[in-house]
């Protein structure tokens, strides 16, 4: 890679005086030094899936966890299911939440949290809190506890939000999250700030004076040779709601570095992360590939064809399991130019998070659309200080570590860089596919489905399924590398049998020669037990007030613990046997692999809420 002089630099500042300097672009800027001793840029992992490795790193995380932390948690976890039923779960639950079979007997948990948003992030934060041990009205629910038995917690779009805040903020209680704990004082975590609008923070000149604060901010990067599109932009927008060092009395100070300079890789230093006390985390993005090999694939209304690569993101390392690549490449070192001179600092969590969630090519079918839409301020800006620098407006771009890998399979292996978009662009919006690598042997997925991005599934926005329907066809594509349990094949199965208002397991009776997870699928498919609809607002609303923001968060929490609703007195009521139902679903993998028959409530629970 050939990385450009500073003119650049020079022009900006001639533009904008040293404001350019400012803490937040110093920060932002990547930079170039000698790699370490030993630096390998490139992990090849074949396209075996049963042989596939992870790294080095990542299965470290995950044997500490099970080992340390797991037998704790499951413990507790198990506690407030049998405090708040009134049935007695079958002694085989009991023994293998115990451990009595052994730390491998428990069960693999990943949650998968999805795109649409805002929405999204807040649809996920309201069942991860219904989850989260630390909530006494969680525990009360007997769902209290389960957030902190899971192995893996993947997002992608407005999902990324929620888990890359999560993760950076040091896995703080839900609520403080959301709202920014009582004593923020800038230097951590200040909460979302919903109240103000991510892009437009004020009138006309308040907006305009933000917006070229954030180009300032992106600017040296360009500078040092890196390539700056839009996403860049979008990501530091993303920044003071989703990345520690803001608060929403400080949102407009351009003294700050807002979250500038915190990285991914730097998650790794985070307390709960070197306890291995959250879930490991993982982002997902798709990509707009070069397609000078192979056939596309598309699904109707999709940007994105299903067999493209799907890369993903964690603390250590970029890549994808998928067969026609199958390689990584360390997170701490993206952009590097060789294994000689190592790039730091361009993984920067606001352009990952920016990544996750850049639809701005779904607005790119003309340039008077792209103008139109809610980039267009920053598009103008772009285009008349960067006239002559072939900003892209549309995508994240990436320089691809892995050129020249699987030149036979790997459609970008001629790219220099990778064109990468929000994660959801195929039709996938529910992160599913980190959790389907043979060798993270998820056994379990909680599904969070807040609903496509855009369009929506449907007019009112709700959840219609589709998310499963584009990964049960992209797992068809790929069948021995991933599995998947049988989903209905339509959207319009999913909203006839109710399966997006009302947890549904899928894959309950899959045979153990499929290698699929049971799916615990939680959607956002209507308002609970007779309330009012609260959670199907738009992809595009980036400002929420506080009040609206706590009621939607009250009613997730109803969604995540009604169960299958009964009649009570002419009126919906929660199942009370919800909470042993969820746990029976959770340990039946276990259970199968030990040869142990269902038995007592489990049978009934799995009677009722699996899908055949």
């Amino acid at each position: 890679m050939r990385y450009r002089s500073i003119a650049l630099l020079s022009y900006f500042l001639t533009l904008h005086g040293a404001a350019a300097q400012s803490a937040a672009a110093i920060a932002y800027a990547p930079t170039l030094q000698p790699c370490p001793v030993g630096t390998t840029l490139v992990r090849e992992v074949g396209v075996d899936a049963h042989t596939q490795p992870l790294s080095f790193h990542e299965a470290d995380y995950v044997s500490e966890r099970r080992s340390r932390i797991l037998p704790g948690a499951w413990a507790k976890y198990l506690r407030n299911v049998q405090a708040n039923i009134p049935a007695v779960l079958p002694q085989y639950v009991d023994a293998i939440l115990l451990g009595s079979f052994g730390k491998d007997a428990f069960p693999t948990l990943g949650i998968a949290t999805s795109g649409g948003g805002h929405r999204a992030a807040i649809f996920g934060a309201g069942v991860l809190n219904a989850l989260d041990g630390r909530n006494k009205t969680s525990v009360r629910a007997g769902t209290g506890g389960l957030l902190q038995t899971a192995t893996y917690l993947s997002g992608l779009s407005g999902g990324s939000w929620l888990v890359a805040s999560l993760a950076q903020a040091d896995f703080p209680p839900l609520p403080d999250l959301v709202f920014g704990p009582a004593d923020a004082d800038g230097r951590g975590f200040g909460g979302w700030i919903t109240q103000i609008d991510v892009l437009q923070p004020g009138d006309a000149i308040v907006t305009a004076a933000f917006v070229g604060e954030l180009i300032e901010e992106v600017a040296l990067k360009r500078a040092a040779g890196f390539p700056l599109t839009i996403t860049d932009v979008w990501g530091r927008a993303l920044a003071r709601h989703f990345v520690n060092g803001t608060t929403a009395s400080d949102l407009l100070d351009p003294a700050l570095p807002h979250g500038a300079g915190t990285t991914m890789s730097s998650i790794a230093n985070v307390s709960t992360f070197a306890a291995r006390t959250q879930p490991f985390p993982i982002f997902v993005t798709d990509s707009l590939t070069s397609r000078t090999q192979g056939a596309v694939v598309t699904e109707p209304g999709n940007a994105v064809p299903l067999n493209s690569p799907i890369y993903e993101f964690n603390v250590f390392e970029m890549g994808s399991f998928d067969p026609m690549l199958g390689a990584f490449t360390p997170t701490k070192f993206l952009g590097s130019p060789n294994e000689s001179v190592c790039a730091t600092g361009f993984d920067q969590v606001s352009f990952i998070e920016g990544m996750s969630s850049d639809l701005f090519n779904e607005f790119n079918v003309s340039a008077d659309a792209l103008a139109a839409s809610s980039i267009g301020p920053i598009i103008t800006a772009l285009q008349t200080l960067f006239s002559q620098a072939g900003i892209r407006l549309d995508a994240a771009e990436v320089p691809n570590p892995f050129f020249g890998v699987s030149s036979a399979t790997f459609p970008d292996s001629d790219q220099k860089l990778l064109a990468l978009v929000d994660g959801g662009e195929d039709g996938e919006v529910t992160p599913f596919q980190p959790l389907l690598v043979k060798a993270r042997g998820v056994d379990t997925v909680v599904a969070i489905d807040a609903v496509r991005d855009l369009p929506a599934d449907t007019v009112e926005n709700w959840t219609n399924g589709s998310s499963l329907i584009a990964t049960q066809h992209r797992i068809g594509l790929f069948p021995s590398s991933y599995s998947f349990p049988p989903v209905p094949s339509s959207a319009t199965t999913f909203v006839a049998k109710n399966l997006t208002r009302r947890p549904t397991f899928f894959g309950c009776n899959s045979p153990p020669s499929r290698g699929d997870p049971l799916v615990i699928y939680l959607a956002n498919g209507g308002p609970p037990l007779g309330e009012p609809p609260l959670t199907n607002t738009s992809t595009s609303q980036l400002q929420y007030p506080p009040e609206q923001v706590q009621a939607m968060l009250n009613e997730v929490f109803d969604i995540a613990t009604q169960g299958i609703p009964i009649r009570t007195h002419g009126a919906e009521a929660k199942d009370p046997l919800w909470p042993a139902c969820l746990a029976c679903a959770v340990v039946d993998r276990s259970r199968r692999a030990l040869g142990i028959a269902r038995s007592g409530v489990c049978n009934t629970c799995l009677e009722r809420y699996c899908w055949s």
